[in-house]
């Protein structure tokens, strides 16, 4: 079953540059599938379509049936993401505030909210730090807590821009174990990485753009031949 669909996507700025130009895409549930590309590529403007951060200039994106345009607020429930910059994305005052979050602004029940919050955390291998202000985490304990804050939504689908970006050795083992593990747990997992030396073992489908367009796609063995002519730097052989 096709979890996204996304039919002619172009996105236009306001500057006239097309930053996404005619995509079409299907996405199977479940697939764990990695987006490459160079810097401008396209790949950051291609998410935040899936959950109606962005509008189409044209085109159409479904995510679990739902239209990101005419129905963001439920996209971004079917659609967690998880931004390169996790510190834009923490802004309660306790780990725990900030998981509960989203689930507080669905308006549940004060026993929903712990349970999600609960579960959420001890995904992402946090429990026992409900009461710790999120400054005084590491950068991968961050990068977790601001996962957590989108597993409380229970999205179907995990979306996630360079989730390893400014994270040292150990951070980068953390936060890859939880992506990995909730793709095992069912979750359909779409990764933007210029790293993809780390993320390949785990990968289904490999997907590379250039200039806002999708130049290659397919599984990683048949996609990487080549792959630094797009930008992208293939992974060293072992």
């Amino acid at each position: 079953m096709n979890i996204i669909e996304i039919e002619n996507l172009t996105h236009r700025f306001a500057s006239g540059r097309i930053a996404l130009d005619g995509i079409s895409l299907k996405i199977r549930e479940g697939q764990f599938v990695v987006l490459a590309g160079c810097n401008g590529s396209g790949k950051t403007t291609l998410l935040r379509h899936l959950n109606g951060l962005l509008l189409p200039t044209s085109g159409t994106v479904t995510a679990a049936g739902i239209s990101a345009a005419k129905n963001p607020a439920k996209a971004r429930q079917m659609v967690g993401m998880v931004f390169q910059d996790a510190d834009s994305q923490i802004i309660g005052e306790t780990v725990y505030e900030d998981a509960a979050f989203g689930p507080e602004n669905l308006k549940l029940s004060r026993k929903d909210i712990n349970d999600r919050v609960a579960h959420a955390l001890e995904a992402v291998h946090l429990s026992g730090l409900e009461d710790i202000p999120p400054y005084q985490l590491s950068g991968g304990q961050k990068r977790r807590l601001a996962i957590a804050g989108v597993l409380a939504m229970n999205p179907r689908i995990l979306v996630f821009d360079e989730p390893f970006s400014n994270l040292d050795y150990p951070g980068v083992k953390q936060v890859l174990r939880r992506i990995v593990l909730l793709h095992r747990q069912g979750h359909t997992i779409i990764l933007a990485t210029h790293d993809l030396e780390k993320v390949l073992p785990y990968t289904d489908r490999l997907i590379v753009m250039q200039n806002g367009k999708i130049v290659r796609d397919g599984i990683p063995a048949d996609v990487l031949d080549g792959i630094e002519n797009f930008g992208v730097r293939p992974p060293r052989e072992r």
